[in-house]
This record gives C-alpha cells, sequence and structure tokens, in this order.
C-alpha cells in the first residue's frame, strides 16, 4: 500500500480495541463511557454552547470579511462541480439518513414525550418541538462543519499544505505541528473519531434497514439479516470508493437527493398540506426570534431542564464535534475552487434550509396523527417511527419503499465518503488515496459495524465519539485560529503588492 503512515495503524488498532470492548463487555463499556459523557454534559455544557455560537458567529464573518474573495484553491481555478451536485453531496455527507429518521422521531418526542419546556402535549410543547428541531440541525452545526471544512480546504488547496488535520496548525506551531508527537496524535484522534462514528452508524443504519424491510415485507429482524445488509452494503460502497469520488459519490448524492425530494413532496401532498405550511412558517419565525436564548440557554438553577438540555443539546453539539474531522475532509475535498463567501454561504444556508423544510414536512405529519389520537408516532422507536408516519397517509407503501431506498443509498454514501476521507488521513493527506487502502478500511468499518451489531455495543461506541468531541473542540478552535493568523497575513502582502505599482508610479512623476 503506497504512502501508508503510523497513523493508519495507530488509528486502526485504537478503533480495534474499542471494538473489542463493546464485544466482549458491552454493558461495562456503555456504563463507562455513559459516566464520563454525563460528566461532560454537566460541567463542559456551558462551554460547548459558547464555542458553537463563536464559530457560527466567526463564519458569518468571514462572508462579509476581507478573506470573503480568497479561494479554496489557485485564484483561476473553477469549482470541480456543478451547485446542484455540491449541494447535493453536502447534504448527503452532512446529515446522511440520520434525517430521514429523526425528521419524524425528534419533534414527534419534543410535542409529546419530553419537552424542552411546557408541559408535554400542549400547544407550547407543539410549537418548540418544531422550533428546536430546526434548532438542533440548523446552522449552527453546519457552522461546525463548515469552518473545519474551511480551514482544510484553505490550507489543502490555497496553500499547498498536505490535507491533514494536523498541517492547518502550522502558522501557529510550526513544522513540528504535523510531524511531532502531537499532531500525530490528532490526526490519530480524527481517524478514530470517524471509524467509530461511522462504524457504530453502519450498525445503527443495518438495523433500520432491517425494521423498514420487516415493516414492509415482515423479512426477520434478526442478525443475520442484517448482516447480508452489511455485506451487501459494503460491497456497493467499495465499489463506488474505487471508482472516484467524482462518479460513484457524485451520482449516488444526486439520486439521493431527487428521491429524498420526491419522497418529501409526496407526503406534503397527502399528508396535511396547509398544517405543514402553516408550521414552517411559525416555526421558522419562533427559530429566528429565539435564536439567542436557545443558542444559550443552560438552565442551571432547573435540574428537569438542564437534563433535557444536556440530552438534547449538548449532545448534539458535541455529536456534530466528533463528526466534524469526517464530515469537514469530505466538504473540504468537493470544494475546491470556490471562494470563502461562496463556501460560507452555501455551506451554512443551503443544507439547514434543506433540513428545515423536511423536519417541517415529516414532523407536522407525525404531531398530526397524535394530536388527533390515531397513533403515539413518539412511544415508537426511532427505527420505525418514520415507517409508522407514512402507513397512515394514502400512498404509505410506495414512500416506504422509497425511504428504504433513501436510507440505503445515504448509507453507502455515508460509508462511501468515509473510506475515502479515512485513506486521505492515513496516506499523507492524498486526494486519491490507493485503491488498496480503501478497500483496507471498507473491510474495516464493516467488520466493526457487525461486531457491535452482533454483541449490542453501539450505544458504547457512540458515547466513545462523544468523549472524543471535547478534546477535539479545542483543535477546532486552534484551527480557526490558524486560518485567522495565515490569511491576514496573506492579505497584508497581497496590499504589499498591490501598492507597489502606485509607489513607483509617483517615483517616476
Amino acid at each position: 500500500m503506497k504512502n501508508v503512515t503510523p497513523v493508519f495503524w495507530y488509528g486502526l488498532t485504537i478503533c480495534a480495541l474499542f471494538v473489542a470492548w463493546g464485544a466482549i463487555s458491552p454493558d461495562q463499556l456503555q456504563n463507562a463511557t455513559a459516566e464520563i459523557t454525563a460528566d461532560i454534559s454537566n460541567t463542559f455544557g456551558w462551554y460547548y454552547l459558547i464555542i458553537v455560537l463563536a464559530m457560527l458567529i466567526f463564519c458569518i464573518y468571514l462572508v462579509f470579511s476581507r478573506f470573503k474573495n480568497l479561494k479554496l484553491g489557485k485564484q483561476d481555478e473553477k469549482p470541480e462541480f456543478s451547485l446542484p451536485t455540491w449541494f447535493a453531496m453536502l447534504f448527503s455527507a452532512g446529515m446522511g439518513m440520520g434525517v430521514v429518521f429523526w425528521t419524524t422521531a425528534e419533534p414527534a418526542s419534543h410535542a409529546f414525550k419530553s419537552s424542552p419546556i411546557a408541559p408535554e402535549g400542549s400547544e407550547q410543547a407543539i410549537k418548540d418541538a418544531m422550533q428546536y428541531s430546526f434548532f438542533h440541525w440548523g446552522i449552527h452545526a453546519w457552522a461546525i462543519y463548515a469552518l473545519v471544512a474551511l480551514v482544510l480546504a484553505y490550507f489543502k488547496f490555497h496553500k499547498g499544505y498536505p490535507g491533514l488535520i494536523s498541517a492547518t496548525l502550522i502558522p501557529l506551531f510550526g513544522k513540528k505541528a504535523m510531524g511531532g508527537l502531537p499532531g500525530r496524535l490528532i490526526d490519530v484522534l480524527a481517524v478514530v473519531a470517524t471509524v467509530v462514528g461511522v462504524a457504530a452508524t453502519l450498525g445503527f443504519g443495518s438495523a433500520q434497514i432491517n425494521e423498514g424491510l420487516g415493516y414492509l415485507f415482515n423479512v426477520p429482524t434478526n442478525f443475520t439479516t442484517q448482516f447480508i445488509i452489511l455485506i451487501v452494503s459494503m460491497v456497493l460502497f467499495i465499489a463506488s470508493a474505487w471508482s472516484g469520488i467524482s462518479k460513484g459519490i457524485k451520482y449516488l448524492s444526486n439520486t439521493n437527493l431527487f428521491l429524498g425530494f420526491a419522497l418529501m413532496i409526496l407526503l406534503f401532498i397527502v399528508g396535511p398540506s396547509i398544517l405543514t405550511l402553516n408550521m414552517f412558517t411559525q416555526s421558522l419565525g419562533n427559530y429566528v426570534t429565539n435564536f439567542f436564548d436557545m443558542s444559550l440557554r443552560i438552565a442551571p438553577l432547573n435540574e428537569e431542564s438542564r437534563s433535557w438540555i444536556n440530552s438534547w443539546t449538548i449532545f448534539y453539539w458535541a455529536w456534530w464535534i466528533s463528526w466534524s474531522p469526517f464530515v469537514g475532509i469530505f466538504i473540504a475535498r468537493i470544494s475546491r475552487g470556490r471562494t470563502i463567501k461562496e463556501f460560507m454561504t452555501g455551506v451554512l444556508v443551503v443544507p439547514s434550509l434543506v433540513c428545515f423544510v423536511f423536519f417541517a414536512v415529516f414532523g407536522t405529519a407525525a404531531i398530526d396523527l397524535q394530536q388527533r389520537g390515531i397513533e403515539a408516532i413518539s412511544e415508537f422507536p426511532i427505527e420505525t417511527a418514520t415507517f409508522a408516519t407514512l402507513d397512515y397517509y394514502p400512498l404509505g407503501t410506495l414512500m416506504s419503499f422509497i425511504t428504504i431506498f433513501v436510507i440505503a443509498i445515504f448509507f453507502i454514501t455515508s460509508a462511501d465518503s468515509a473510506t475515502f476521507v479515512l485513506g486521505m488521513l492515513s496516506t499523507k493527506g492524498s486526494l486519491n488515496p490507493d485503491g488498496a487502502v480503501k478497500i483496507l478500511w471498507g473491510l474495516a468499518l464493516t467488520g466493526m459495524a457487525a461486531t457491535i451489531v452482533y454483541f449490542g455495543g453501539t450505544q458504547g461506541l457512540q458515547n466513545v465519539l462523544i468523549i472524543a468531541a471535547l478534546p477535539f473542540s479545542v483543535v477546532i478552535l486552534l484551527m480557526g485560529g490558524s486560518f485567522f493568523k495565515e490569511a491576514n497575513r496573506e492579505i497584508k502582502e497581497l496590499k504589499k503588492v498591490e501598492s507597489k505599482p502606485s509607489r513607483m508610479k509617483k517615483k517616476a512623476q
């Protein structure tokens, strides 16, 4: 295998140890990591709220700053992908199959099971449910991804540095940032976060696809079925990864965005259309009005509210941070040739609006059923909540069938993207990792996913990911500082170069 670095072996070994722990003693892993995550939420909740808001403010500042016209590439370079394809790939990598399930499960849970503020089932709880769903899946999440992706793309494509997390810190710490022990630890942390996150998602996704097939076709819901799903998916995503990012992921992402929108439009037509439009408008207004209140809400004097914030908001912020190495590297790779202004506007605004529309359509459909006493969607497991919702509307079987296709393609694109990112991280930041490396990572991801599904260690691995978010949040802040320092230096140099001709002209006169 070409250019494989020690990061590959360190990352693979650490991930294998966690998976072995989850296989041998899943309960012990879950309990030990759950304790740590609870302590982190209680101790650092304020920290997560402040830094995520700070990241968002910084991203918005960049849109209007003196850096806005800098290109993530050479100044004459054109974007590699068209805008529709870019948006499709952004959405597939950033949110994936989570959107398909949480768009029904989360609003229903906030409204009827565990409300952020108001009594469950009340009119205010239903309003808050959609507002907080927008909040959790909106521009805060995308700001985390955008910052990591921007810094990586700037240093890789504009400055010519290796495509590694550690390389982005060279302006702060010099060459030792990449070659020394701290740099290696940062890159290994990025590999571990990516592997653990994607393996847990593959395990969870195979269960979701199995539940959908069982719901529609009475396919047995067991490990054998899920293992077959994993193997079939592995063959497909390795084939896609082998074909390269401009073919496999591009076509899958475009297909999925088309199917996702088709599904959403169908449900909008056969569902409570007017109520959906009203809920979307009201929720968007509430989201904007209460933006800063939600962003900094920590409820220090209310234990029940604080517990809800820890379980939802703090969990989400840590989750998005832990996924940022994987998603950030992928977004950086597909954004070459765009200006900082175009990049930030596109990454922050478009995927957030798409998420809002999906939540409005699916969430309102689920809430309406429960309000009318037809079905308590909030009591369904996440895996079946969407299928249970669709079942009560016309064309429910067709929509459930499309849903399975959407999940399957998201499933494949997530793993496909991960093999590319892991290959890049373990081959000195190569934009075209060796095919053998990608295949090996694909096999490793599938093996880990199958192991944790069989032994039930998925929750433990998800906790590990949340724990990894705390140190990586510091890395993100350093990346932002490093970018600011280097971009500021570049702008000053450009101004000097621009002012030289005018000085020479004055001398000549």
